[in-house]
């Protein structure tokens, strides 16, 4: 589930700023600037040392010294105000309750969003057939209850009459008709299209082989909606946990992200947006469940620096972070252990190769070569302390019915693995007079940077790899991604829409809008169809571990590691549970008297 200049820190008025500190340490340590050394006689490459070696000191060690100053600035400051603000505060009126999010939403339109962060607040604005506890169980939303044949390819829902829009009017099944139909019509292009792809006629809609209108949906009644399949999906009640799944009540209105001309049915309306600075909600007083809604403002804060999200919740500016610095993991333990929320989950991190880079499109030598050159376990160890491991494939442990795959190099010895590396760098064609010079994109934050430093440090004292770090601001680095002579190599990362291994391989189908890498063999796409139409569970797992398997072997992409969540919670907001997609609606929380 995926940022030009970082947004600045707000640091005293006698503190140095941290970047100017880095650059003097590390003079290299610069937006857009080559990892290599930049100076040499001319027609002559010399051997280059990484530039964030100090002396003797290895990677590891200098990592460890840049982690502990970005503690050292992150915890400054913090203690200038400890009380909560008033609008917080449980005996107001009217709390609010301010939570952190990594970036800027990119879009609250259902059908159009793909971003984490928008996810996060389209959750709160709208709700789809079901809905899901804080545990993450499925249950009863816009629909009161649901039946599925016995060949389990047609669901009957039946709506609550009570299910409105926020504008008072009743929320009809023919909502969801026309709010999927806009989905998979090819002519919007819609990059969630392909969630619906269960749905009877989807995959020939999404190609533009069959009209909107032979989706496999019908509203029998305003309060009855018969969902068809193509073929059994027993994950398909989670499936309608995802926003692409849920109704809208007109075209305008899913467009717009104007407060005045808001109209959601989730426990929330839009109140208002101001980019770069505040995303306001207040409580829907025609949300059928309104009654156990208890928070009636909720505030989104963009900080895509996570130190800087840190600093303002230990100020008593926030009251529910979305992340936590890595940095900050000792600080965090000693002083408030039980305010973090730490547990694995489904998603991965991984780099995407161009696969239209003339260095890449034929060469797996060359991709295979940086992908055994990735110390994984050392990031493990050194700068990814909450619980995340090492990733030698693409979908994660804990994957309902499916077996891990992995690279079979996975338990090389480092020596062994570091050999192979630069024996396959070498047959590639590149040596260190004729280096490998790669540009990687990937949106601000301070951990996904700290792991691309390493990364390239990592490329280049075992290979001798020229790389240039490229940061953008969130939403700018969602319209780069596309681009693909922006970049070479593309930092991102897949979070489960529902818990199902072909959630994750589906994305590196040929024509799918989030295959970056532009992945594209015929087998694997078979494969993923074969399972796809295999009612037996047992042979759809094999398929997709067959699928995963082949992909692997392509190096298409680098699985560098599986996430944990990890958030922090004041101890006044009560009712947050962990669950395997890390998942955290406003509606199940409370802010009690503090």
């Amino acid at each position: 589930m995926s940022e030009a200049a970082r947004t600045p820190l707000n640091f005293q008025r006698n503190s140095v700023p941290r970047t100017a500190f880095l650059s003097t340490l590390f003079p290299r340590f610069t937006q857009r600037r080559p990892i290599s050394n930049l100076s040499h006689a001319p027609g002559k490459v010399p051997r280059r040392r990484s530039p964030f070696s100090t002396g003797n000191l290895s990677w590891t060690q200098l990592i460890k010294v840049a982690i502990g100053l970005l503690a050292l600035f992150a915890i400054q400051g913090c203690n200038s105000n400890t009380n909560p603000s008033a609008a917080t505060k449980g005996n107001s009126d009217h709390p609010v309750l301010r939570r952190g999010i990594g970036g800027e939403p990119a879009s609250l339109d259902p059908g159009e969003a793909t971003d984490t962060f928008s996810f996060e607040v389209i959750r709160d604005l709208y709700e789809g057939l079901v809905i899901e506890t804080p545990e993450g169980a499925v249950v009863p939303g816009v629909a009161s209850s649901w039946t599925v044949n016995a060949s389990g390819t047609q669901y009957t829902f039946h709506l609550r009459p009570d299910a409105k829009w926020s504008n008072g009017t009743q929320v009809r099944a023919k909502d969801f008709v026309e709010a999927w139909r806009r989905v998979v019509d090819p002519k919007r292009a819609s990059p969630v299209a392909d969630t619906l792809r269960p749905v009877a006629g989807a995959a020939a809609i999404i190609l533009g082989r069959l009209p909107p209108s032979s989706l496999g949906v019908t509203a029998i009644r305003d309060d009855l909606l018969v969902v068809d399949l193509d073929r059994p999906a027993p994950y398909f009640p989670q499936l309608l946990t995802h926003s692409a799944t849920f109704p809208v009540y007109s075209e305008e209105t899913a467009k717009s992200h104007n407060p005045h001309d808001w109209i959601s049915n989730g426990p929330y309306v839009l109140s208002n947006w101001t980019p770069g600075s505040i995303l306001g909600l207040r409580q829907n007083l025609s949300y059928w469940d309104r009654t156990n809604v208890r928070i009636p403002n909720v505030e989104y804060i963009p900080i895509p620096d996570e130190n800087a999200e840190y600093r303002q919740y230990r100020a008593g500016q926030l009251d529910i972070t979305q992340s936590v610095p890595n940095s900050a993991l000792d600080s965090v333990r000693a002083e408030r252990p039980n305010e973090l929320y730490v547990a694995p989950f489904l998603a991965t991190a991984y780099y995407a190769l161009n696969l239209r880079s003339p260095y890449f499109a034929t060469n797996l030598d060359l991709r295979k070569s940086l992908a055994l050159a990735i110390d994984r376990k050392a990031l493990e160890s050194t700068i990814l302390p909450f619980g995340q491991r090492p990733a030698y494939g693409f979908v994660p442990p804990g994957t309902w019915n499916y077996d891990p795959q992995y690279w079979e190099w996975r338990n090389l010895p480092d020596t062994e693995r570091i050999e192979e590396a630069r024996r396959l760098y070498a047959l590639a064609g590149f040596s260190t007079d004729r280096p490998l010079r790669l540009r990687v994109l990937f949106n601000s934050n301070n951990s996904i940077k700290q792991v691309a430093i390493a990364i390239a440090s990592m490329w280049k004292q075992t290979l001798g790899v020229d790389t240039e770090l490229i940061d953008e601001e969130y939403r700018v680095f969602l319209n780069s991604r596309r681009d693909t002579s922006r970049w070479e190599v593309a930092r991102l990362g897949w979070t489960a829409d529902y818990n199902d291994a072909g959630n994750f391989l589906d994305t590196l189908r040929s024509a799918s809008p989030n295959n970056d890498a532009r992945y594209a063999r015929q087998e694997f796409n078979q494969l993923l169809d074969r399972a796809a139409s295999t009612v037996d569970q047992s042979g759809r797992r094999n398929l997709l571990q067959d699928a995963e398997k082949m992909m692997l072997s392509d190096y298409p992409i680098l699985p560098i590691y599986f996430f944990s969540s990890k958030r922090l919670i004041k101890p006044y907001v009560t009712g947050a549970k962990v669950n395997p997609l890390n998942r955290l609606y406003s509606k199940h929380l409370v802010i009690e008297d503090h």
